[in-house]
């Protein structure tokens, strides 16, 4: 074990952590709000890379611009499955749910094969990305330090917008007590689609700043389901306040398992299911 890789490992972990909270609050959001396990969450994620490559390919948007294209599409996405299959499993048993989810995820995997192939897609010749700084023997990208500081301003609008506005005050009643929330007036139904489709457009948000980070295929959202996951049972189900600070927890565990483990790299899926195995047997063992 080589401990002078320490620091670049908590740095690269704490990097990578902005980007995780960003795609996880999305599925803490839909669990929460919604309480359907969705684990078509990552193909959102892989959707929004991929219409940030097109729209880079097509018409040269810059990755930054096309977060200004790709949000409202994944917005319009999310609602549209919604609209087509989830809420008629709403009522049904949690395995219909998931099963349902899956199959929505599959047919997405499968739509971006047809239309893209299975081959890495790279967004090459933007000036930035090869831009970096080195503090000492730590490198710090510029585009990972970017996609942390945009990751956790949009994780901190969502828990402003959940805090402050009608709307946020609105999900938070639903989440709380749904048959409540409607006798008090409240179209529960409305506030389904409207969490669902935010949902899917903060996992498509967190696509674009990884189509710029790496090559995305369309197999990529199964790595970051395991993630969102992961970081969603260590802050709680439905605990969005948790997933910051969750989100740290679980890339610094990757981070340096990856660095500091001889073979890590290989690792990476183990340490989620760890942490996923940890956190529920450590909560059924409190609930005796």
């Amino acid at each position: 074990m080589d401990l002078s890789l320490l620091p670049q490992a908590l740095v690269s972990g704490v990097l990578a952590a902005g980007l995780y909270a960003l795609v996880s609050v999305g599925l803490a959001l839909a669990i929460g709000v919604i309480g359907i396990v969705n684990f078509a969450h990552g193909e959102f994620f892989m959707v929004g890379a991929f219409l940030a490559y097109q729209l880079f390919v097509s018409f040269g948007f810059d990755p930054l611009l096309s977060l200004l294209f790709v949000a409202p599409a994944l917005f319009v996405i999310g609602a549209i499955i919604y609209l087509s299959s989830i809420r008629f499993v709403l009522k049904a048993p949690e395995l219909n749910q998931m099963l349902l989810t899956f199959g929505v995820g599959i047919i997405l995997q499968n739509l971006a094969l047809l239309i893209w192939g299975g081959d890495p897609r790279t967004i090459a010749r933007v000036p930035y990305r090869a831009i970096g700084y080195k503090i000492g023997n730590i490198s710090i990208g510029l585009v990972p330090l970017g996609s942390f500081v945009i990751s956790l301003i949009l994780v901190a609008a969502l828990y402003w917008m959940l805090a402050r506005t009608p709307l946020g005050r609105g999900m938070r009643a639903v989440a709380q007590n749904r048959i409540g929330a409607g006798l008090v007036g409240l179209e529960v139904n409305r506030i389904y689609l409207i969490a669902f489709a935010m949902s899917a457009l903060l996992a498509g948000m967190g696509g674009v700043m990884i189509a710029v980070i790496q090559s995305p295929t369309p197999t990529i959202g199964f790595g970051f389901t395991l993630k969102a996951f992961a970081i969603v049972v260590l802050a709680g189900l439905g605990n969005i306040r948790g997933i910051t600070i969750a989100a740290i927890v679980v890339a610094l565990s990757e981070s340096l398992v990856a660095t500091m483990v001889p073979n890590g790299d290989s690792l990476r899926n183990a340490v989620f299911f760890a942490i996923i195995f940890v956190a529920l047997v450590a909560r059924s063992r409190r609930a005796y």
